[in-house]
């Protein structure tokens, strides 16, 4: 049984879903819903979590930080990313960091939909990524839609902030400490309030 693309909790069970697989469904933006799927997220999760209380429980040198985040991310992480932990992640195989990034401490990502940050992207303390968004009518509350995130280069975002899903922020943008950032940001632009809003343009 099959309803708007999810498959019904009443269907038989199949065969255990792969990364490969759920990234591709994301890629096609459908939805988050079914057994199968909600089994895989379950594992994933508690993968992700396992790592990152690793990761958050003690303190570990600049290298062996890359090397859990590169086993959280399911690929090598660059040499050149800092992190300052705790870094929390629902997800983890569906982050890509670019070269010469920073993330200050308590950042969140739910990343099941895709967070991409580009080359030299600056992160500041707190900051939530949130990829999957909630049906809005009741019946269809428990059902998550996927969207990706991308930071283009140099993106500064500052603490305390939120990225909503499918929101993409061009190239030297600047992220104002404590938006809620709803929609496209342009390239050298700067956002800030609740929804961000433009506040002004960076001179070139």
């Amino acid at each position: 049984m099959q309803k708007d693309g999810c498959f019904s909790t009443l269907e038989t069970k199949v065969s255990k879903m792969t990364l490969n697989e759920f990234l591709q469904h994301v890629e096609a933006g459908k939805p988050l819903c079914g057994e199968e799927i909600a089994r895989f997220m379950d594992e994933m999760s508690d993968e992700a979590r396992r790592v990152t209380f690793e990761l958050n429980s003690a303190y570990h040198t600049p290298d062996e930080v890359r090397s859990l985040l590169s086993r959280l991310f399911g690929k090598p992480v660059p040499p050149t990313l800092r992190v300052f932990p705790p870094l929390y992640a629902d997800f983890g195989k569906n982050i890509t960091v670019g070269e010469h990034v920073f993330i200050n401490d308590c950042c969140h990502f739910q990343d099941h939909g895709g967070v991409t940050i580009g080359d030299g992207c600056q992160i500041g303390h707190n900051v939530v990524f949130a990829t999957l968004n909630h049906g809005m009518a009741p019946e269809d509350r428990k059902t998550t839609y996927p969207a990706p995130i991308v930071l283009k280069e140099n993106v500064w975002v500052g603490s305390n902030s939120t990225i909503l899903s499918g929101v993409t922020v061009g190239e030297n943008a600047v992220v104002a400490a404590g938006a809620v950032v709803t929609k496209d940001v342009p390239a050298n632009a700067v956002v800030g309030g609740v929804p961000a809003r433009l506040i002004r343009h960076i001179a070139s």
